[in-house]
């Protein structure tokens, strides 16, 4: 059995779980590219390939992951070439997909599909939409990530395993075609497995409604942004996206702009406050 997750914390969590419960023996293997943000044209062709992996080294760039993470796209490509050749070496080997409602795991999804339908029958689906779960302090709560999970709840997870049916096999990938096609940079779940497409400048405007008339950190900002925003991305983009709304002039920054810790940002005097609720 290999087991396949969208998130590092997911990996964790997934781990502890399988040594819970034999019968989830496997390898966790990791696609570790966000596809809910950036370029897809071309996705599974050199040249949107190459596209992708510039976009990101452009987003990175300056910032706190900068030489320190690779973009993914090509990790994931070597990923899941190593994982169709389990799969065509071994034929009783199976795939166990786990995705909670959340826009990453969902794109990541749709990413994956495309590699996979020749084991139709063989790769299953634990999509965790809208199902109660226990947490750590007994009370009920609907994850949108998987690694908010406690692991013994995982036993009870695995028994919503199904086989991805050969008409998702069909229509899925259809979907993330014209998606790719429409080649907007970000992508939001707007229910079940419905990603709608917006332009990178998505999130701008609600980031700049955390910018007050005091000076703060750009982390502090972000990870307000985070925890108090209704759709969230992650913070090397919300970084970027940060950066180029400073371009624009409308605020004061001091320190060196780069990482989160190195500069403050605050209103200039005269633009009205946009007040968070």
């Amino acid at each position: 059995m290999i087991h396949i997750v969208f998130n590092e914390a997911d990996t964790a969590v997934l781990t502890k779980a399988i040594e819970l419960d034999e019968t989830l023996q496997g390898e966790v293997v990791q696609i570790k590219d966000d596809y809910a943000v950036g370029p897809l044209a071309n996705i599974y062709i050199g040249e949107g390939i190459a596209a992708r992996k510039t976009w990101w080294m452009q987003v990175l760039a300056g910032g706190d992951y900068d030489g320190k993470t690779e973009d993914g796209s090509v990790d994931d490509y070597k990923t899941i070439a190593e994982l169709v050749g389990e799969l065509r070496r071994n034929p009783g080997e199976i795939v166990w997909i786990w995705a909670a409602q959340n826009k990453h795991d969902v794109s990541g999804y749709y990413w994956l599909l495309h590699f996979l339908k020749e084991f139709q029958g063989r790769v299953f689906i634990l999509y965790l939409n809208n199902l109660p779960f226990f947490n750590e302090k007994g009370n009920i709560f609907y994850p949108s990530w998987l690694h908010t999970i406690p692991p013994k709840e995982f036993l009870k997870a695995k028994k919503l395993a199904r086989p991805i049916t050969l008409s998702e096999f069909e229509v899925d990938p259809d979907e993330w075609i014209r998606l790719c096609n429409e080649n907007k940079g970000v992508r939001i779940l707007e229910g079940g497995k419905k990603l709608v497409q917006y332009d990178y400048d998505f999130y701008d405007a609600d980031l700049k409604s955390f910018i007050t008339k005091d000076w703060q950190k750009a982390g502090k900002l972000i990870a307000q942004f985070l925890s108090k925003n209704k759709h969230t991305t992650g913070d090397a983009y919300l970084l970027w996206r940060l950066k180029l709304i400073i371009a624009g002039g409308e605020y004061e920054i001091q320190g060196a702009l780069k990482n989160m810790k190195d500069f403050e940002i605050r209103r200039k005097a005269g633009i009205t406050e946009q007040v968070n609720e």
